[in-house]
């Protein structure tokens, strides 16, 4: 059987403390210049008029970036979750339940839950109902309802003059409301998505740092320094675009930049720190990036598909205008596929 060949012993071979120390050190400088550039170039572009998110660029970066983020997620960490949580290492019947798939699934719906909620509050606090509309209507209803009732006179003259002009302020007021509404909601909406979605890089972000700072074998970790310098200045480009589009304060910008591209260098250093007691094939090892994993890949995923993909490419702007839907598409076939081509050292 496979499960005889297999093995839960830490591999002695090519095992090279000083040598693995000196590339764990140079992936901690080129991830983290890496993921700082990836993540402030759309952010930065905003400097740029043809990169600003009204214009039509934009629509194919963001694209390129989704592409990104969805491959890491059904490529490079629900296939870690899976090996994972089915590793021949983790004994008794309960680990034959495919948890990976579970969890995945929980984490999107929780997060699809966090996104209709936090969206609602937000707004709903932004966009209290103003009263002098409500008075408006309440006032137009009296009006109709006295006409219903077949007011005549000198009376119902006066009353037909107040309700047309009643009806005007109304209208206008309606119409500022709805226009001023919608950039409200668009504007809460973007804010919600990105910081969802730098919750769901930050954690597997972390958690590919802690892997590779525990590994002592140059031979596995040089392959790695490449690879996850691309990567992160990948999902760097993805996270960018949400947060230019969020028009967060530069405070809040700064700190989620910062955030987002010191997790994988803070997570290598903590790996280094626990060297001496970390075991990735332990159970608790095992079960601990399974489950973490599983739930960053339906957070991704999610995201991807629904706050990124669907949200842009059903946006009337792109579904009138062919050659931005053929680019675009174009674009999101491309990430996926650069993000997916690094799957092979990563």
């Amino acid at each position: 059987m496979a499960v005889g060949d297999c093995t839960c012993d830490i591999d002695s071979e090519d095992r090279n403390k000083s040598q693995a120390l000196r590339f764990k050190l140079a992936a901690i400088a080129s991830i983290l210049v890496a993921g700082a550039v990836g993540v402030c170039l759309p952010i930065l572009g905003k400097t740029i008029p043809a990169l600003r998110p009204e214009k039509d660029v934009f629509f194919i970066v963001k694209a390129f970036a989704a592409g990104v983020i969805l491959a890491t997620g059904f490529i490079h960490v629900l296939p870690d979750a899976f090996s994972n949580l089915t590793s021949p290492c983790l004994s008794g019947e309960a680990w034959q339940f495919p948890f990976t798939g579970f969890v995945a699934m929980v984490a999107a719906i929780v997060t699809l839950m966090i996104d209709a909620f936090a969206t609602s509050y937000y707004r709903n606090k932004a966009n209290p109902k103003p009263n002098g509309v409500d008075n408006l209507e309440i006032e137009e209803g009296k009006s109709e309802k006295g006409e219903e009732n077949g007011d005549h006179g000198g009376g119902g003259g006066l009353h037909v003059h107040t309700h047309a002009t009643h009806g005007h302020a109304h209208g206008s007021a309606a119409s500022l409301s709805s226009q001023i509404s919608g950039d409200s909601a668009d504007h809460i909406r973007h804010r919600v998505i990105s910081q969802v979605l730098e919750l769901g890089i930050v954690v597997h972000s972390v958690i590919i740092g802690v892997s590779l700072g525990a590994s002592e074998s140059p031979k596995t970790i040089k392959p790695l320094v490449a690879a996850l310098t691309f990567h992160q200045f990948f999902e760097g480009i993805g996270l960018g675009g949400c947060i230019a589009q969020a028009k967060f304060k530069c405070g809040a910008v700064a700190v989620m930049s910062l955030f987002f591209s010191l997790t994988t260098p803070v997570g290598i250093v903590i790996g280094i720190g626990i060297t001496n007691v970390y075991k990735e094939n332990s159970p608790t090892a095992l079960i601990v990036e399974g489950i973490f994993d599983s739930a960053s890949a339906g957070i991704l995923i999610y995201m991807a598909l629904v706050d990124l993909l669907s949200a842009d490419f059903m946006n009337p702007r792109m579904q009138a205008n062919p050659k931005l839907q053929l680019a675009a598409n174009a674009s999101l076939l491309f990430g996926a596929g650069c993000m997916s081509l690094l799957a092979k050292w990563a």
